[in-house]
């Protein structure tokens, strides 16, 4: 006879084995009261750590006044508040947004947005992007093979073209960089003319592909050749935005502006709230009934947005997330010297990633060792990459030195009880 008792899908699995009973800070606590420093940041949403005072403030005060004001229905207030303060952070002429609940769905919003506002199907991504786990961003997904697997045919009109991912090629930058833009040319004579290329899809720093970063001349030539064939450029700012890579949008690395930018994870300090911004003129050329959705920028997510954008700025965490974000990087590469192993380390700002190998291949095996060992000892860290080899640091903005210097203490730790 069937068990009838509700239990979670098997198929949903955990990274740790930890349950989490309580948020605070930089810390998760289990039920027992032991605590465990969190440089996994719920995939990098809590910026400003667990359950903030400000954060929790103005959610229990939205919560008190209205809680659903379905954004199609009726005029949310804080939707309007937080569409201001997005303005002023948003690069001119980026004044519009439409918010929805995760990343998945602003890329699935971007996908109809850059094709209604062109006229034209294709979309360029890169070989290593992570977009969402709905058929169509999933269908702009190359980050592991694992993720599309038994949902095939994805959906057409999805064209993808090399990252400059220096380290995996073997190369200089300046030689991935050079290759890379040859490559995305010759997909304009061969693959899709550019009268049929609506848009560029790309993350400024590859978050489940690797914690790769792009570069200057890379970015650079994407938007010049987005420029000469009025192609919109579509920047995914959901893992790297927010100030986890040193300054709030991680495209301002490379002096270059987008068409539109997805925003998400770090945005309401773990409420889902998500967010696709344009200019009003190119949200314009949408049509009609392309954007909503019963829960799109929720009433108190929306206020929690609110209070985690002034707490950003109010307490300087962009900043700290460059300085820490350097202390973080000092500390592994003095333990690279002893450790091999970690064949390299990359990154921007706190989303720094250390590619674990043997000898010339990956090694999932070993940084899920470390994984556990880490757990074992008070830190909880994340794997990524498509091997599962990249051990990845993201831990919330407002971490300080004592805190980055014992996490890496214990990964020095953990890397001797793996050896």
């Amino acid at each position: 006879m069937t068990d009838h008792k509700g239990k979670l899908s098997p198929l949903l699995k955990q990274a740790t084995g930890i349950t989490a009973a309580k948020g605070e800070g930089a810390y998760i606590i289990d039920p027992d009261g032991r605590r465990y420093l969190d440089f996994t940041s719920g995939i990098g949403v809590t910026s400003t750590g667990h359950c903030h005072p400000k954060v929790v403030e103005a959610a229990q005060k939205q919560v008190a006044t209205m809680i659903h004001a379905q954004a199609t229905t009726v005029m949310n207030p804080r939707l309007l508040e937080l569409a201001e303060k997005l303005g002023e952070l948003t690069p001119d002429p980026l004044n519009a947004f439409f918010f929805s609940n995760a990343g998945t769905e602003v890329a699935e919003g971007a996908i109809r947005l850059v094709r209604q506002a062109t006229g034209r199907p294709n979309i360029i991504v890169f070989h290593g992007g992570f977009h969402g786990r709905t058929m169509g961003s999933l269908s702009l997904t190359t980050s592991s093979v694992g993720l599309r697997a038994g949902v095939s045919p994805m959906m057409g009109g999805v064209v993808v073209a090399p990252f400059p991912h220096a380290f995996h090629y073997g190369w200089s930058l300046e030689e991935a960089t050079d290759f890379c833009l040859k490559e995305l040319d010759r997909i304009f004579v061969t693959y899709s003319a550019p009268k049929e290329t609506a848009a560029m899809l790309i993350e400024p720093v590859q978050g489940e592909g690797g914690y790769v970063p792009a570069n200057t001349r890379f970015m650079q030539g994407l938007r010049e050749r987005c420029d000469k064939h009025g192609i919109m450029l579509v920047f995914d700012e959901v893992q790297a935005g927010f100030g986890r890579s040193g300054k709030f949008w991680a495209h301002e690395h490379f002096g270059v502006t987008p068409d539109a930018i997805m925003i998400a994870k770090g945005l309401a300090s773990g409420f889902p709230i998500s967010a696709l911004a344009a200019s009003e003129e190119t949200m314009a050329k949408g049509w009609p009934g392309s954007q909503g959705g019963t829960y799109g920028g929720n009433a108190v997510a929306a206020a929690a947005a609110i209070a985690t954008i002034d707490v950003i700025r109010e307490e300087g965490l962009v900043d700290n997330a460059g300085r820490m974000g350097k202390r973080l990087r000092d500390n592994l590469d003095a333990l690279k010297k002893d450790y091999p192993e970690m064949a390299d380390i990359r990154g921007m700002g706190l989303m720094v990633g250390v590619e674990m190998r043997r000898g010339d291949c990956p090694d999932g095996e070993r940084a899920g060792n470390i994984l556990k060992e880490c757990e074992k000892r008070g830190l909880l860290m994340l794997r990524c990459g498509p091997y599962q080899e990249i051990v990845r640091w993201l831990p919330p903005l407002i971490i300080n030195e004592q805190q980055v210097d014992e996490a890496t203490g214990i990964f020095e730790e953990a890397l001797k009880a793996t050896a």
